[in-house]
């Protein structure tokens, strides 16, 4: 009879207007808050730290749907909702279908679809232009982010590669965040399974620091020469704690410098402690 009943709320749903439909998964995401915000303090200090105001957070953007993406998105949304704040979760729909996680979440708040080659996503006054990855993921995606005064910021993690489209949107940005996955030797002599080391230095895994030197040096050579601005700043994404250490991919992308003749300051994005670019 429960099971009845659930499926004729949904039917009813299904038929509201879009503004009725948005504003029942607003209440039902604060509802959910109650059980799950003693873990929201970590995410609360590292805004603090930041100076950052979460309730101003108007949308997320999902890569894709592999766990180290999606796993705490339920618990900060709901902790976002007790502030108040309901942001748009951007999403495409196969990493919907391939994660339990993001079907929760699409249950209980705002979801709009994003694809490569979409019209951008406006949200919080920037402009957010998706570009598909290289990864074994259902759907994987980069972002190119504009602002009005004409500031960029490219942002690509999770591709075995990077696609001629990828590497157009990562030029003249002011700030690229760059992925340097992994240590090409530390993972061939590391205790992953052999297949897991196959997927992971594929065309469908991760960036190696070599690669991050190369694809630096091209993109700030090539935008050099086209009249295009550098990045004043480099992050180093997405860095493998088996696989890799702090050291590495800064050298790494110092290097795809010093080939540039460039002097662009490198971050490393650290896991667990804040990161912050100005």
């Amino acid at each position: 009879m429960r099971k009845a009943n659930d499926m004729g709320k949904q039917h009813e749903i299904l038929h509201m207007p879009h503004e009725q439909i948005e504003q029942i998964q607003l209440e039902g995401l604060k509802k959910t808050v109650v059980n799950v915000y003693e873990n929201v303090p970590f995410y609360k200090n590292l805004f603090d730290e930041a100076g950052f105001d979460p309730a101003r957070i108007d949308a997320v953007l999902i890569t894709h749907e592999h766990g180290d993406h999606t796993k705490g998105l339920g618990v900060v949304l709901r902790g976002l909702a007790k502030l108040g704040c309901a942001p748009t979760v951007y999403v495409n729909q196969a990493c919907i279908d391939a994660s339990s996680t993001l079907q929760k979440v699409a249950g209980d708040c705002a979801i709009l679809p994003l694809s490569s080659g979409q019209r951008a996503i406006e949200a919080a006054g920037l402009r957010a232009f998706p570009f598909a990855t290289s990864h074994d993921a259902a759907a994987s995606f980069g972002f190119r982010v504009e602002a009005p005064d004409g500031d960029a910021l490219g942002y690509i993690t999770d591709s075995g590669i990077v696609t001629s489209t990828a590497h157009s949107a990562l030029r003249d940005v002011r700030i690229l965040a760059l992925e340097s996955n992994h240590d090409e030797r530390m993972l061939k002599n590391g205790d992953y399974p052999y297949i897991i080391k196959k997927r992971i230095a594929s065309e469908l895994g991760h960036l190696s620091n070599p690669q991050a030197t190369d694809e630096l040096a091209t993109l700030i050579t090539e935008s050099r020469a086209a009249g295009l601005r550098t990045p004043e700043t480099v992050v180093a994404m997405h860095i493998s704690q088996n696989n890799n250490d702090y050291d590495l991919p800064r050298a790494a992308l110092e290097k795809g410098l010093a080939i540039a003749e460039d002097n662009a300051r490198v971050l490393c994005g650290y896991q667990g402690r804040l990161t912050s670019v100005k």
